[in-house]
């Protein structure tokens, strides 16, 4: 892979930075082999993905938001023949999920501080393991290793369901990763026919810039939709998501929820819309029809929960509806809308469900009928839980409402009509998270949650950053809006070169406002 146009190779005064992101927690998984106390294996743990978040902030700081050129960019040989590559580089789609992995992860240490009992140091492992393979999807710019990232990260995520789970741990555990697997079979053929058609190479932006026929791009467009909707998850392919998410312990759900969901999104938009654009647009009524369904098909399933995990699991595949739909409406506030929503989703969903995983502990039940009334003895738990509520819900203020007014702003300059019926799912998330908060926070409390002990430092500690988050965003969300737009204007002129070489498509690409 000789240097492209389209990277730049910065000299910053950390060299390498991306490879010591993504191989910081690897080198925590090795000292942790010198230690044998359980609290000595968490505070390495800890202390890895902190300092782990530290160095991720380089990546913001030094980041230029005027350029749509691949930054930070390392390019190796790895193998000869076929010629597959090292080669990684971020942009201003990947910047803020790197940012939400490395945060994430310290904040699932805490969580797991007292929750996992058993098998402590094989938990971390799998846990840093995790950041490593999440950080490297987001990261790469060569296929093949993208792939390879995407395919670990199945294995730690496997175990952390499978080995710290809930009764059902096994069947959850192999349902999430057949359906996974089935989709990255089909990812793998894709890949395999991008490198035969498109110049015999895996570099992304190579394979970005070659032209492909219709039909094959139709071929290429519903493999790579199996691969990333099953992630998303998409409706139907999304029967896996509850289940995992009710057996996995906290952290894995906070993982799940916050980031594995985001790759499917994510592939969206660095592989379907920029390498098969005119099979984008062909299908795109379709893709439309089932973000809305998602939407409102979540939004009812969560009504009838009487489980607090299966709830926000099933917000969950209403919120994701948001992002396909803004991503798939093809202009500037769907697509950065959709991007801020992948964001804001990992920290409310992510604190949601910390919340969930902080009463279970104390109440050793999930169910909303078990745990009433938690205003009086818990105040800074209720607290915490109405306001990630209400970020979740999209009041105004929040971090939420930012993402979701500019998704359904981009669907009104598309379609009034999807953007009618979108708006359905925000009254109906206020209901059911509305219904969630009073009999949770201002219920009738029992004997047994009348007693219970309140947040503890470091329960607290890993919501504050997540609160603060809710607000800063809310408020104040140009500085995470602002390194989309070069990038997201750089998506479109790839797309708009083929629909301008195409009169015969749709064309709602060419006209973005």
């Amino acid at each position: 892979m000789t240097a492209s146009p389209d990277v730049i190779f910065n000299t910053t005064q950390i060299p390498h930075l991306l490879t010591v992101l993504i191989f910081l927690p690897t080198a925590g998984v090795a000292v942790m082999a010198f230690f044998q106390n359980d609290t000595h294996i968490k505070h390495v743990a800890f202390w890895t993905s902190a300092a782990e978040f530290c160095l991720s902030l380089a990546l913001y700081a030094w980041f230029d938001p005027m350029t749509h050129r691949m930054q930070f960019a390392e390019v190796a040989q790895w193998i000869r023949t076929p010629p597959i590559h090292y080669a990684l580089g971020i942009d201003g789609i990947s910047l803020w999920l790197i940012l939400l992995t490395t945060l994430l992860t310290p904040i699932c240490v805490i969580a797991s501080w007292t929750a996992i009992r058993t098998r402590v140091r094989e938990f971390m492992i799998a846990l840093l393991v995790m950041e490593t393979t999440m950080v490297g999807v987001f990261c790469a710019l060569d296929i093949v290793l993208f792939y390879v990232f995407w395919e670990m990260m199945l294995i730690p995520m496997y175990l952390i369901i499978g080995v710290w789970g809930g009764p059902n741990r096994i069947y959850a555990a192999i349902k999430f990763f057949l359906f996974t697997l089935t989709g990255s079979f089909l990812l793998l053929i894709a890949i395999i026919v991008l490198f035969m058609q498109g110049g015999h190479t895996f570099d992304i932006q190579a394979l970005s810039r070659a032209h492909y026929s219709p039909t094959l791009q139709a071929w290429l467009f519903w493999a790579f939709f199996a691969a990333f909707a099953v992630k998303v998850p998409m409706f139907p392919l999304h029967t896996w998501l509850p289940d995992a998410h009710v057996e996995a312990p906290t952290a894995g759900s906070v993982i799940l929820a916050s980031v594995l969901l985001k790759m499917g999104a994510y592939g969206f938009l660095r592989f379907s819309l920029p390498m098969l654009p005119q099979a984008t647009l062909r299908f795109t009524p379709i893709i439309l029809s089932l973000s809305v369904i998602a939407i409102l098909y979540g939004a009812y399933m969560a009504l009838a929960q009487s489980d607090l995990k299966k709830l926000i699991a099933y917000s969950s595949v209403s919120h994701m509806g948001f992002v396909t739909l803004g991503i798939f409406v093809f202009n500037t506030q769907g697509v950065e809308g959709a991007i801020l929503m992948m964001v804001n989703h990992g920290i409310t969903t992510g604190g949601l469900f910390l919340c969930v995983g902080f009463i279970y502990e104390r109440t050793h039940s999930r169910l909303i009928a078990d745990n009433g009334g938690l205003a009086k003895p818990m105040p800074r738990y209720a607290t915490c839980l109405v306001i990630l509520a209400l970020s979740s819900l999209g009041l105004p203020g929040t971090n939420s409402f930012v993402g979701e007014f500019l998704v359904l702003v981009g669907t009104f300059l598309r379609t009034k009509t999807i953007a009618a019926v979108a708006t359905l799912g925000i009254i109906l998330a206020a209901v059911y998270l509305l219904w969630m908060v009073r009999r949770i926070a201002f219920g009738v409390p029992s004997e047994k949650t009348a007693r219970l002990p309140d947040l503890n430092w470091c329960e607290m500690a890993s919501l504050v950053p997540l609160l603060v988050l809710v607000f800063w965003i809310g408020i104040f969300p140009n500085p995470f809006l602002a390194p989309m737009h070069t990038s997201v204007a750089h998506l479109f002129d790839q797309m708009n070169r083929v629909a301008d070489m195409s009169p015969s498509l749709p064309s709602p690409v060419r006209s973005l406002p």
